[in-house]
This record gives structure tokens, C-alpha cells and sequence, in this order.
């Protein structure tokens, strides 16, 4: 037997108990007559003591440790004299009878601690040895409690976790796929699933009536704190439902998730935002509602100004930061940085102080009076004290650099709480968007989504104007999950797919099995897919998804641990019949 005891449970109540634990040497602390042991495993540290002069031969040994030897000790629970709050084992110690080195190990490249000295690469690299570390460790634990907790509340639900596919048929709609040869077809190709679209919908033919599964997705993109190509979805599918069947089950499953894991309750139904109402109000269909400081349009103001900037915008609009009319020039400067940001894009920023005294301050005194800044303040609901801040130009791209200052205010306000959680669906997307360099239509989401009944009528005549009857759950600035009631007319999904631009050729050869399917009963069925690694980083505090999986990849999509991806030997391309002069082509 290794361990009686982990390294994290022992109490006042083991006192005298003889216990063995097994574990990684923390640190070593020689103080003279006494030589202390720090012992960590997953569960915990505990302190171990030796007495030079009773054990000699022990101490010696004990003094010639270093940092993550694995050790074997056994020995008596005492009382500390000298109690350690900050760990739950700090009010005992074990006086050591016996111990036996179970492996040594070399020097850690960086300090196995919570605040380490290791950069993200390093660590990356021995992404092994980061994991011992109580951040990390505790990152994996709220996920393995996270996906108990889901499979507990869809099990409830009657949902049946089923497997699908990873070798599937690569289509062309949606990300680019990672693409796997086939050697036993020559010249043929797998696709790794960028999610289980058609399986789920396939299920729901089938009579499974509720799916669900936590599966690995792959997209070939490019990658931010929030993506990596392979990532984990909670897939979910449902038959004989309309959309609020869809978002009242899974707005149920948040409400367990928080008040289970973080001892949140909602006592509310999430609000429901339409799509334009969110771009108008926020430049998002992802907004942040923590806080307020909604976009106020202005270019109806400025017909005739006199001020070239707004008049030849095509919008004018921007936000009210409470209390920030204090902002001195150099912090308003630092603000112009930030919107001209080439990430940004905006081409400068006006402001307007609304002094406390009733007096304005602004960057366009030149053009207008205090009555014209009164308008806009009244426009603003603006009270003394606050700053105005306004950005002018083509529409898209303004409103998205507003979007981007107000999380910026929102930020430095201290108005996004990390601890404070505000959820809402977004709904009524539009279905299609036009594409100006394929000149055709994209799905908005995925070809299978369904247009809303009202706006069937508006198919042929004004595509771009019809709305999906699809959702996304957002919280706190974060697209957490999204979907939406499928299509299960055959008829009506040939004519999705005509707006899309495939011949009756393409249609069949990427999606025939799906459309033989719909010819043998296909019942009405809507679904949703959550991040959950998206979903385990807001509920971590965090905003990296990598600090929330086991083995993530960098930021160029490779795993450096293990040096992946990485050339295969010309054997195994000739089994497939890929020239690797080709390939340098």
C-alpha cells in the first residue's frame, strides 16, 4: 500500500493516527536539529517533520531531496505548534518513522507553484509538470464537475448520449475542415466533424426524440483565447419542439450548471433580444448587458452641421460613460489610440465633457455651440459629470469599434465583474448573408436551419430580409451555445439550398443521405450546442480556453509538448499516394 491518507485530508482528529502517504517533494526546509518536508499530491500538502537527532540516518537522507522527488514516508499525526491558515492541513504534522524514495527528478524548468515563473510556452511544453499546479488542477476539476452536472440534468431530461462519427464527409459550407486521406481509397478523403450536425438530425429521424453528447469538434481556423482546432461541444438535439420548447430546456440546464457548481440562482427568465436590437444598441449580436451604456444614433442630428466628419458619415453614433468627465487629455488621447487600433479600425474619436458646473467641454468646439452639445446631452440622457464619446463613419465598422470602446469603459469602470452574471438568447438572426466576393448567400448558421414561418413569404422575393428561427445563449459579452429549429421539409430545404447557390448535383452529393432521410418521416426538431470549454472558462473566471484544457495547442495550433503537427515518413505517404514534392508545391 502506497498511501493510507492523501496528502489533503489529515486532521486535528488523526492526531496519533500512524499514516502512510506517498506524493511530490514541495520543498525541503533544513532548520538546524529539524528538517521540514512540504508533500503535495492532487488532494493537498502536508507538512513533514524529521528530528536530526533521533533519526540521523532519516534526516541525512531527507536533507539530499529536491523539488517533485516522489517519496513514500509513514509516520505519526501530530499538532502543529506553529498552525498554517492558509491549507486545510495546516493544524497538523507527521513525524516521519520511515520513508523511501520512489523516483528522483531532475529540476524543474519552472517552479511547480501557483504563482510559477514560467511563461505560457514553457509551460506549454511541459505541459505535464503545469498541471501539478493548484490553478491548472482545480481548472480541470470545475471541468469534470461541469460535465457530471450536464449529463445529470439531460439524463433527467430523458436525453440519450449517443456517439457519432469522427471520419465523416467534408462539406463546403461553414469553417474549413481538417481533412484525413484514406489509404483503403485511394485519392479520397475523411473530414474531421466540425460538429455532429447531420448525425443528431439523423437521430431525430431515427426516433431518438432527445440526444445529447460531449464530443470533440475540429475547425482548421485561425485561433484567439476563445477557439483551438479541436474543441469540445455539449451537442443536443430535440423532435416535436418549437423554438421556446428548445431555449426553456437548456435555459434549465444553465440555471442547474450555476446553482449547483457556483451557488447562482436566477430567479428570473433569461431575457430574449432580437438580433437587430442587439447590433443596434450594443455592435454586437454578442452583448455584454452587465452593464448599460447603450449606442445612441446621431447622424438624423447632424444633416446640415456644418461638421464635414458627421455629414459624410454614414453613421454617427456613441455611448455615455457615467461619471468621466473628469478625464483628463491624456486619458482621452489613450482612447483615440485605442479606436485607431488597426484591429479597430475607427479613424478618430470626438468627445464632448459635460462639466458638473453645466458647462461643456469638447474636441469640436469649433463646430458647435453649448446649446448643439446640450441637444446631444439631452439625446444621451447625459447628466453633469458624464463624457460623451462618438465615433463617425461606415456603418459595420463603426458600430463594431463602439462595441469594442464601450467593453473598453466597461472595463476600466469596473463594470465587468467577473462574479456578476448576466445571461440573455439572442434570437430572429437573419438566415442567409450575402457574400460580396462569391456573390451568393452564406447561412448565417447552417444550411439545416429553418426560416421563421412569417417570413416564408419573403423566400423568393427578399432572401436577404428573411429572419432564422435560430438562437444564441450569451453571457456576460460570451457566445456560450447557439441553435436553432431545423428544417424538416424536404421540399423547403431544396429551396434553402438553391439560396445557397448548390446545383441539384452538389445538393445530392453533399447532402443526399440527409435529404433521403427527410423522405421517410422527419419529424419537426430543433437543437443547440454549447462551448464547453467556452462555458468552463466563464464559470473559471478566466478568458483563455487553454487554461481549461488538459492538453491545449498554442496560439499557431501546434502542441509544442509533444511537437505536433510534424512531417510523417515518405512510407506512409506512398501508402497513400501523396507526393510530398506535391505537397511542397
Amino acid at each position: 500500500m502506497y498511501r493510507s491518507h492523501t496528502c489533503g485530508e489529515l486532521r486535528l482528529e488523526d492526531v496519533n493516527k500512524e499514516v502512510t502517504l506517498s506524493g511530490w517533494v514541495q520543498k525541503v526546509r533544513n532548520l538546524g536539529g529539524m528538517t521540514f518536508i512540504d508533500l503535495r499530491d492532487r488532494y493537498g500538502i502536508t507538512q513533514l517533520v524529521l528530528d536530526v537527532e533521533s533519526r540521523k540516518d532519516l534526516s541525512e537522507k531527507a536533507r539530499k531531496l529536491g523539488r517533485e522527488y516522489v517519496i513514500q514516508v509513514t509516520g505519526k499525526v501530530a499538532e502543529r505548534s506553529n498552525k498554517n491558515t492558509k491549507i486545510p492541513t495546516g493544524d497538523i504534522e507527521i513525524l516521519v518513522d520511515a520513508f523511501e524514495l520512489l523516483n528522483v527528478s531532475e529540476l524543474p524548468p519552472f517552479t511547480i507553484e501557483d504563482e510559477t515563473d514560467g511563461g505560457d510556452e514553457l509551460r506549454m511544453k511541459y505541459r505535464y509538470l503545469d498541471l501539478r499546479r493548484n490553478p491548472v488542477r482545480k481548472n480541470l476539476e470545475l471541468r469534470h464537475k461541469l460535465g457530471f452536472e450536464v449529463r445529470n440534468f439531460l439524463n433527467q431530461q430523458n436525453f440519450i448520449e449517443t456517439e457519432t462519427p469522427v471520419l465523416i464527409k467534408s462539406t463546403p459550407e461553414g469553417a474549413r475542415d481538417f481533412i484525413v486521406p484514406s489509404r483503403m481509397n485511394q485519392g479520397e478523403f475523411y473530414a474531421l466533424p466540425q460538429s455532429p450536425q447531420v448525425f443528431k438530425q439523423l437521430l431525430m429521424v431515427a426516433g431518438f426524440d432527445r440526444y445529447f453528447q460531449i464530443v470533440k469538434c475540429f475547425r482548421d481556423e485561425d485561433l484567439r483565447a476563445d477557439r483551438q482546432p479541436e474543441f469540445t461541444q455539449i451537442d443536443c438535439e430535440m423532435a416535436f419542439v418549437e423554438q421556446q420548447d428548445v431555449l426553456s430546456t437548456f435555459e434549465g440546464m444553465t440555471k442547474h450548471l450555476f446553482k449547483v457548481i457556483k451557488d447562482v440562482e436566477f430567479d428570473y427568465d433569461f431575457p430574449q433580444m432580437p438580433f437587430d436590437e442587439a447590433m443596434k444598441y450594443y455592435g454586437s449580436d454578442k452583448p455584454d448587458i452587465r452593464f448599460d451604456m447603450k449606442f445612441v444614433e446621431m447622424k438624423e442630428m447632424m444633416e446640415g452641421c456644418g461638421f464635414k466628419v458627421f455629414e459624410d458619415a454614414e453613421y454617427v453614433g456613441g455611448i455615455c460613460a457615467e461619471g468621466c468627465a473628469s478625464y483628463t487629455r491624456k486619458e482621452l488621447d489613450k482612447l483615440t489610440d485605442f479606436v485607431r487600433k488597426p484591429q479597430i479600425g475607427a479613424q478618430g474619436l470626438v468627445y464632448v465633457k459635460y462639466n458638473t458646473d453645466g458647462t461643456f467641454k469638447s474636441s469640436v468646439d469649433k463646430f458647435f455651440d453649448e446649446a448643439a452639445l446640450m441637444n446631444w446631452a439631452e439625446k444621451f440622457d447625459a447628466k453633469p459629470g458624464d463624457l460623451l464619446l462618438i465615433l463617425a463613419g461606415a456603418k459595420a465598422k463603426t458600430q463594431n469599434a463602439l462595441c469594442e470602446l464601450r467593453l473598453e469603459m466597461g472595463a476600466r469602470l469596473g463594470l465587468r465583474d467577473k462574479n456578476k452574471f448576466a445571461p440573455l438568447w439572442v434570437v430572429d438572426f437573419p438566415l442567409l448573408e450575402w457574400d460580396e466576393e462569391s456573390e451568393r448567400y452564406h447561412a448565417m448558421h447552417h444550411p439545416f436551419t429553418s426560416p421563421k414561418k412569417e417570413d416564408f413569404e419573403m423566400l423568393d422575393a427578399e432572401p436577404g430580409k428573411v429572419r432564422a428561427n435560430a438562437y444564441d445563449l450569451v453571457i456576460n459579452g460570451v457566445e456560450i451555445g447557439g441553435g436553432s429549429i431545423r428544417i424538416h421539409d424536404d421540399e423547403l430545404q431544396h429551396k434553402m439550398f438553391q439560396l445557397l447557390g448548390f446545383t441539384e448535383e452538389e445538393a445530392e452529393s453533399q447532402f443526399g443521405f440527409l435529404m433521403n432521410a427527410f423522405k421517410y418521416g422527419a419529424p419537426p426538431h430543433g437543437g443547440v450546442a454549447f462551448g464547453f470549454d467556452r462555458l468552463v472558462s466563464l464559470f473559471a473566471g478566466i478568458d483563455s480556453i487553454r487554461d481549461v484544457i488538459a492538453f491545449p495547442k498554442n496560439n499557431s495550433g501546434r502542441d509544442v509538448m509533444i511537437d505536433s503537427p510534424s512531417p510523417i515518413a515518405k512510407d506512409q505517404l506512398d501508402e497513400l499516394s501523396i507526393s510530398l514534392k506535391e505537397i511542397r508545391k
